[in-house]
């Protein structure tokens, strides 16, 4: 029997070979230089959202329930302080109770910081601690990269909102349920938006991060608390007003206040397609700079 199979190999194997080639899957690779991902990579974009969405949830008492706490203590503060007596404010030819004008400043106040703190930390953070290949090397576009911390950004900006509103419906006194539902959505994303786009700038532009905590000091804090959190532009003198209307925040708090009291010291049209415009460019910016590895490709 050995011997007629040592005399029969060859012809064992040529019978065996084609069964074997009838067991190997039918792949076709692709043509070389041809992108397997044609036009939009969605899985790996959803996987850098969901990574930056676990990366801040995770620690959620600090970067979700603390900034609604220290939120909260403003509107605490400043109703004790102004709030007795029933003071009100003028805005757009109407008193509104002092309370029910700082609240909703203060919500997107809240918002706007944490979206410039979440994504002014991811590329910078990946670049002190090495992990910035983590950004690079997977097959994602400038511009899912772009979308990807923007989509997180935002969504922990809403987050801290919600945070904050659900709060604020609970302290005595204080009115935040909404007037126009589309204007706090709109005005929310727009100010999340710019925010994030500032961050992501100052993520590239940073080399330390003593490089973003001077933005947040002196840039994103001044903008936030000089843009009309606590005061109506309408009691300002001329000059500061001139000032106060070049501040982009002004706008989106107004908006945004807009959304609960439905009344406003500015067109909500015009401050809206401006905050629309500003977005596109800054993030246009973005994305030149992403495209083109300023500052974070050797």
């Amino acid at each position: 029997m050995l011997l007629l199979v040592v005399a029969c190999g060859p012809g064992i194997g040529a019978l065996v070979e084609p069964a074997m080639d009838d067991l190997r899957p039918n792949i076709t690779l692709p043509t070389p230089g041809t992108p397997v991902i044609a036009m939009l990579n969605w899985v790996g974009l959803r996987t850098l959202y969901v990574k930056e969405v676990r990366r801040f949830f995770k620690v959620h008492l600090q970067t979700i329930w603390a900034p609604a706490m220290t939120t909260l203590l403003f509107l605490v503060i400043f109703t004790v302080a102004m709030g007795r007596g029933g003071a009100v404010v003028h805005v757009g030819g109407e008193e509104v109770p002092f309370a029910d004008f700082v609240a909703p400043g203060l919500i997107i106040m809240g918002m706007i910081q944490n979206a410039f703190a979440n994504s002014s930390f991811s590329l910078l953070a990946g670049k002190m601690q090495g992990t910035i290949v983590d950004y690079l090397m997977p097959p994602l576009s400038s511009l899912e990269v772009l979308t990807g911390l923007m989509g997180a950004a935002v969504t922990r900006a809403f987050f801290v909102g919600c945070a904050v509103w659900l709060a604020m419906c609970l302290w005595p006194g204080v009115h935040v349920m909404p007037h126009a539902l589309w204007a706090v959505f709109y005005f929310g994303l727009m100010g999340s938006m710019l925010l994030a786009f500032m961050g992501v700038l100052t993520s590239l532009w940073a080399e330390k991060f003593d490089h973003a905590a001077a933005v947040t000091n002196f840039i994103v804090q001044p903008l936030s608390l000089l843009s009309g959190t606590f005061y109506s532009a309408d009691h300002l003198a001329p000059w500061y007003r001139t000032i106060s209307h070049a501040n982009p925040i002004f706008y989106v708090i107004s908006g945004f206040r807009y959304g609960f009291l439905g009344v406003s010291d500015l067109p909500i049209t015009a401050g809206g397609i401006g905050l629309l415009l500003l977005n596109a460019a800054l993030g246009l910016l973005c994305y030149c700079l992403l495209k083109t590895g300023w500052r974070i490709k050797a």
